[in-house]
């Protein structure tokens, strides 16, 4: 009958019908295993597969910002010149030719140079901008240009240090870095010229490099 054990003909159970339970217990236990093991191996190599793809990607994004990284520093070769009056120090200063420019040369003000720079276009002149680059002569001595930044020092907002011009020998200044002044954080070279002073600064932190690479190395002026 249905669900009683199998019985042979004298009555006993079948001694190879244990082992044989138990083969098929195993052949199941591993074709399960074996399934396990197939769908482990696939979900990895998929998801190895999509992490290599990704990796691809990343490095694909990598090497295609540097190749365009290295075609905006390429055009901004060979340098532009701005060469200011010779009544104000005659200032020659070297700017990336992917800026434009915007100076005003007015003897009687109190900048008698005051220029700005910027990739492109130059923005609308105003005080709440941040400009690429700025350049003055300013018709105010040295020590009281640099009184002016006194507070921005002792509050730790701006560092100072002492700057030597690289095609001017012998003439120090200083270098200002952190808040320049309205709030705006770059670098700033303040520099004393006869009864005047010399700056020369950026407004933003995007362009500290091309200050440190294209500008300062660059710029000369007579004493």
């Amino acid at each position: 009958m249905s669900g009683m054990k199998q019985l042979n003909q004298h009555g006993r159970m079948d001694p190879l019908l244990i082992p044989l339970i138990l083969i098929s217990l195993l052949l199941v236990g591993a074709a399960g295993f074996g399934a396990w093991a197939f769908m482990s191996r696939q979900d990895y190599k998929n998801n190895s597969d999509a992490k290599s793809a990704a990796a691809v990607v990343v490095a694909e994004e990598k090497t295609s910002a540097k190749k365009d990284n290295e075609f905006v520093e390429k055009e901004k070769s060979p340098l532009k010149t701005y060469a200011g009056p010779a009544a104000f120090a005659s200032l020659s200063l070297q700017y990336p030719k992917t800026w434009s420019a915007y100076v005003g040369e007015k003897p009687s003000s109190n900048n008698p140079v005051d220029a700005y720079f910027h990739p492109g276009f130059v923005p609308v002149i105003d005080p709440t901008a941040s400009y690429a680059l700025r350049v003055q002569v300013a018709n105010a001595n040295y020590a009281t240009t640099l009184r002016g930044f006194d507070s921005q020092i002792k509050a730790g907002k701006t560092r100072v240090t002492a700057y030597n011009p690289a095609k001017v020998p012998g003439v120090t200044g200083v270098r200002l870095d952190g808040d320049v002044g309205g709030g705006k954080q770059g670098a700033m070279v303040l520099i004393p010229v006869r009864d005047k002073t010399l700056k020369i600064w950026t407004e933003s932190v995007d362009f500290v490099n091309d200050f440190n690479t294209n500008i300062l190395p660059n710029f000369t002026f007579s004493q």
